[in-house]
C-alpha cells in the first residue's frame, strides 16, 4: 500500500530533521559545524524579528524575478525567431553552443568590468544561468510540433502569428514547462554566486557574511530560506501553468510522482 504523497513528503522531511537532531545532539558531528535544529530555528526567529531576513529575502527575490523574466523573454524571442529562420539558426547555433558551455560565474569578472558591481551585474549572472535551459526547452518543444497541424492551420487561413499562438506554442508547452522549471532552479543557484562578490544585501550576502563571522547557524538558516523560497516559487509556477493550460495538469502531476 502506497502512502499518500503529502504524508510521504512529511515523513521524509521529518526523518531528515530527526537525523540532523541526532547528529548534533549526540556529537556525531561537531556542534560548531552542524548546529542543532533548535538553534537554527531560534536564529531564524531572531533574523525575522530584526527585519534582516525579510530585507535580504526581498532583495534576492527582486533580483531573481527580474533576471528570470528577462531570460524568459529573450528565450521566447530567440526560439521563435529560430523556428522561422533557418539561415539565422545556422548562423548563430555555433556561437550559442559555445556560450552554453561557459559557466555564468566564470563571466562574473568580465560582467563586473562591463556592468559595474551594482544590480546589473547580479541580474546579468541570473539571466545567463536561466537563459539556456529555457531556450532549449522552448526550441525543442517547437521543433517537435506535428507539421501536419501546422499545415492544417495554413489551410484554414491562419497567419504565421496565429499558427504560432494557437498551434505551435500549445503543442510545445510540455517541453517549455520543463525548461521554465529548470531555469527557475538555476536562477537561485546563480543568485548566491552573484551575491558572493561586491554585495551588501541579499541571502547570498547573508550566508557569506555569516561564514566570515563563523556563524554556522546563520549559514544554515540562509540555506533553508533559499530552499523554501525556491520550492514555493516552483509550486507557484506549476500552479500558474495548470491554471493557464489545464490540459497540462496531468503532466505536472506525473512530474511530481
Amino acid at each position: 500500500m502506497q502512502l499518500p504523497r503529502p504524508i510521504l513528503t512529511i515523513a521524509v522531511f521529518a526523518a531528515v530533521l530527526g537525523l540532523w537532531w541526532a547528529a548534533s545532539t549526540f556529537g556525531w558531528v561537531n556542534a560548531f559545524l552542524l548546529p542543532s535544529p533548535s538553534k537554527v530555528f531560534n536564529t531564524l526567529i531572531d533574523l525575522a524579528q530584526s527585519g534582516a531576513l525579510a530585507r535580504h529575502a526581498l532583495i534576492s527575490l527582486q533580483r531573481v524575478g527580474l533576471g528570470y523574466a528577462l531570460a524568459v523573454m529573450a528565450a521566447i524571442l530567440l526560439a521563435v525567431t529560430f523556428s522561422r529562420s533557418a539561415a539565422l539558426r545556422n548562423l548563430l547555433d555555433p556561437l550559442l553552443e559555445f556560450m552554453r558551455q561557459i559557466p555564468p560565474l566564470a563571466l562574473m569578472p568580465l560582467l563586473m568590468l562591463w556592468l559595474g558591481i551594482g544590480e546589473l551585474q547580479k541580474v546579468g549572472i541570473i539571466v545567463l544561468a536561466c537563459f539556456f535551459p529555457i531556450f532549449l526547452g522552448m526550441r525543442g518543444g517547437i521543433a517537435q510540433v506535428d507539421h501536419k497541424l501546422i499545415e492544417v492551420g495554413k489551410v484554414c487561413g491562419l497567419s504565421h502569428g496565429e499558427i504560432m499562438w494557437r498551434i505551435v506554442l500549445p503543442s510545445s508547452l510540455p517541453s517549455i514547462v520543463v525548461g521554465l522549471r529548470i531555469g527557475l532552479g538555476y536562477s537561485w543557484r546563480a543568485l548566491v554566486g552573484a551575491e558572493l562578490i561586491a554585495s551588501s544585501a541579499g541571502l547570498g550576502y547573508l550566508i557569506v557574511d555569516a561564514e566570515n563571522l563563523a556563524r554556522t547557524d546563520i549559514v544554515l538558516a540562509g540555506i533553508l530560506v533559499i530552499g523554501v523560497i525556491g520550492l514555493v516559487a516552483d509550486q507557484l509556477l506549476k500552479w500558474g501553468i495548470a491554471r493557464a493550460a489545464p490540459w497540462l495538469a496531468s503532466d505536472l502531476e506525473m512530474a511530481r510522482a
